[in-house]
């Protein structure tokens, strides 16, 4: 279950050394942009991994306190969480064998699990594409609100939980100006925020191409036409990705939090470590 992060070594990736964790295999938040159902089969249906318990409290024996992110292809709090406790198993494992745990959700589940989280070296790192609830709706049908996330983030912030917000991905002529959003952020005390554009995928265009028809018409010709072809995805022309991640950078110079891009090779923009994992203090 316990993996390096990034396997593909991905030349665009600046985070620090981790290991990856996912309890489940994919994920029921059924966002139109969601890059992990191209390669994850049935990925809407999720499904907690086969026999997770057992196999994490093997694998965990091996672990001398490294930095665990949990999830990066999927959400460690999908609805099923509520009824299953999986993702609080596996933080019970994780936490005895004194690991640092980064926690990366959209989910409003995980304020349950803030006992634990104050027990070990930890952070979350939770996804705010929009503050825009009618849009969230539509490009994040079955995700907990942006109202309910933003209500998350100030109660792990309270309780003091190190929090970073993912405003990710920007999507041109939707979500491309979120300065109430950052502005809302810094009022409630977040410290770091990673940004990045959205990279097309074939399953993903189709399923914006019929959610956003016309967005997408205008949009076709910024990546179909202008855009770039960078591993398995399309992504935007470079210019436009500098400018859409320079005005975040500069929204979150404006606000004093620390900022972030996620791939973009657009590194010089980072004020911190990019994943936000620089906000775990030890125990």
């Amino acid at each position: 279950m316990i993996g390096k992060f990034d396997p593909w070594r991905s030349k665009l990736c600046t985070c620090p050394p981790k290991l990856t964790l996912n309890p489940y295999t994919g994920c029921d938040h059924a966002c139109v942009y969601c890059y992990a159902s191209s390669y994850i089969p049935k990925f809407f249906k999720c499904r907690p991994k086969k026999d997770p318990i057992p196999r994490l409290k093997r694998e965990a024996a091996k672990l001398k306190g490294e930095l665990i992110s949990i999830s990066n292809s999927s959400d460690p709090y999908p609805s099923l969480e509520a009824k299953t406790g999986l993702m609080r198993k596996c933080l019970e494992i994780l936490s005895r064998r004194h690991c640092k745990i980064q926690v990366v959700t959209k989910s409003n589940i995980v304020v349950r699990d803030i006992d634990l989280l104050k027990k070990t070296p930890s952070m979350v790192t939770l996804t705010i594409t929009t503050d825009n609830d009618n849009i969230s709706k539509i490009i994040e049908p079955k995700a907990p609100s942006p109202s309910k996330r933003l209500k998350t983030v100030e109660t792990l912030i309270k309780k003091g939980i190190p929090t970073s917000v993912r405003i990710d991905p920007i999507i041109p002529f939707v979500n491309d100006n979120p300065e109430n959003l950052v502005e809302t952020l810094a009022s409630i005390g977040v410290k770091h925020i990673t940004s990045s554009t959205y990279k097309v995928k074939p399953d993903s265009w189709k399923r914006f191409n019929v959610t956003l028809p016309k967005t997408a018409e205008k949009l076709k010709p910024f990546y179909f036409e202008k855009g770039e072809r960078i591993g398995r995805s399309i992504y935007l022309q470079k210019e436009l990705r500098l400018k859409l991640m320079e005005k975040v950078a500069m929204l979150a110079k404006k606000y004093s939090i620390q900022f972030g891009t996620c791939r973009e090779g657009l590194s010089h923009l980072n004020t911190a470590t990019c994943d936000g994992s620089w906000l775990i203090k030890q125990k």
